[in-house]
């Protein structure tokens, strides 16, 4: 059995109510490091945060050459580690929702972070440029300011009359960026993990389509990484390559035309779009097959304003009096993640899948996945009655118990190798893998 009871407690934040505050903290430090400057404070008794400054060198071409500064987050325990450092944890994010309304959201029991910190971990949070707050401060990439910068069938269904009052041709006609420039700044973050903290190897945790950067990432640098825990992943095994000796260089030139952002409405993240089904699809699949409350009671509402927090141009954007607002949402040219490179993994690897997931429309082939790793220290878990937002849905706890046993042993129930499915009670048994 994976479940147990869980509590913690938090700082106060704007989505709990007044009661469950609780006025603990707080001690503010300001730190610095190697490669950027960082603010602490305590949250709880038991767990300090720090918002790291991480420098980078981008090689996004809309600012390439320049010195940025990358938004980290970080979960730890206040008691020190007996002896060795405490194991490092880098949690990264998908399409198009920041990293801490994704790993961290501040609301009762649902932050993932929190739950790997307070069980020991030493937890990392990138926002990749253009999520989030990176580049520090609040996304500053001065092409994502533009609402011109959006496609113009987003222009017109989201941003007319606020804040345009007619359609327009983009100032920037490229997309944003890349697998390459998300590698690097990958690799920036890792190596400053390691020099902060005296560790040799990071454990690296993606949502979705954050396995395009983890899984081409391991194979690259695999003496950096600890082993791979990838929730929902988007894998298609006949993507697209990259060129060169490694396989990883662009097949195309740099910057590819297009726009550099597109735009997202909270209607689109749950009801869906024509190509992107949306959480509400999942859940009415639930009901069908008997999964009562998959999701909790204005949980949605949370969520929204956890993302809306962390636009606050985007927030700004959009239909009604005040506005709902939008998110604005980076585009991504990428290569390199497919059968041939899953082929080329060698670092442990644990999958894990809501069984209601739609992959918002994206390819999810986990039995290729799962079959072209080619050893035998890998784990595929199938949810029961959870989709693509698990973190945000009751089996997030089968979630946050998989992944602290996975990252602390290399193991689940003792096993190191295999498919299992998870049931309501957090129950594990053994299913084929050769079928979703």
């Amino acid at each position: 059995m994976l479940m147990s009871n869980f509590h913690h407690q938090r700082r106060q934040t704007s989505a709990f109510p007044p009661e469950r505050i609780l006025a603990l903290a707080a001690v503010l430090l300001v730190l610095s490091s190697l490669f950027g400057q960082a603010r602490a404070e305590v949250l709880a008794p038991e767990v300090l945060t720090e918002d790291h400054a991480v420098l980078h060198t981008s090689t996004v071409p809309a600012n390439a050459g320049e010195q940025v500064k990358l938004f980290v987050r970080e979960h730890v325990r206040s008691d020190g580690p007996d002896g060795n450092p405490r194991k490092a944890v880098l949690m990264i994010h998908g399409f198009s929702v920041p990293v801490l309304p994704g790993m961290d959201l501040g609301h009762d029991h649902y932050s993932w972070a929190l739950w790997l910190a307070q069980a020991g971990f030493d937890v990392f949070m990138l926002d990749f440029q253009g999520s989030g707050a990176s580049p520090l401060p609040n996304r500053n990439i001065v092409q994502m300011n533009d609402p011109c910068n959006v496609p113009t069938a987003d222009q017109t269904r989201a941003l007319i009359p606020n804040p345009l009052s007619a359609t327009c041709p983009p100032s920037y006609p490229f997309q944003l960026i890349n697998s390459q420039s998300d590698w690097s700044e990958l690799d920036t973050v890792v190596d400053y993990i390691r020099t902060l903290r005296g560790v040799a190897k990071v454990a690296l945790v993606s949502w979705s389509l954050g396995s395009f950067r983890v899984g081409p990432y391991a194979v690259q640098h695999p003496e950096k990484v600890e082993s791979l825990f990838l929730l929902a992943p988007i894998f298609n095994p006949n993507f697209r390559s990259g060129t060169g000796p490694d396989g990883f260089g662009p097949p195309v030139a740099l910057p590819p035309p297009g726009t550099p952002m597109s735009l997202r409405t909270r209607s689109d993240l749950m009801v869906g779009t024509p190509t992107m089904p949306g959480w509400d699809l999942e859940v009415k699949k639930g009901l069908e097959i008997g999964c009562e409350g998959q999701v909790e009671d204005g949980i949605q509402d949370v969520v929204w304003n956890a993302i809306m927090d962390n636009d606050e141009l985007g927030r700004t954007w959009g239909p009604g009096s005040p506005p709902e607002g939008v998110m604005r949402v980076r585009t991504q040219f990428q290569w390199g993640w497919n059968a041939t490179t899953a082929h080329k993994i060698s670092v442990p690897v644990a999958i894990i899948a809501g069984e209601l997931d739609t992959g918002t429309g994206a390819i999810q082939d986990f039995p290729r996945l799962y079959g072209e790793i080619p050893h035998d220290h890998k784990l595929w878990f199938k949810v029961q009655c959870a989709g693509h937002f698990m973190p945000w849905e009751r089996q997030r706890r089968v979630l946050h118990h998989i992944s602290k046993q996975w990252l602390k042993h290399g193991a689940v129930d003792e096993f190191t190798n295999g498919c299992f499915f998870v049931d309501t009670e957090g129950a594990i048994s053994s299913r084929p893998c050769d079928r979703k």
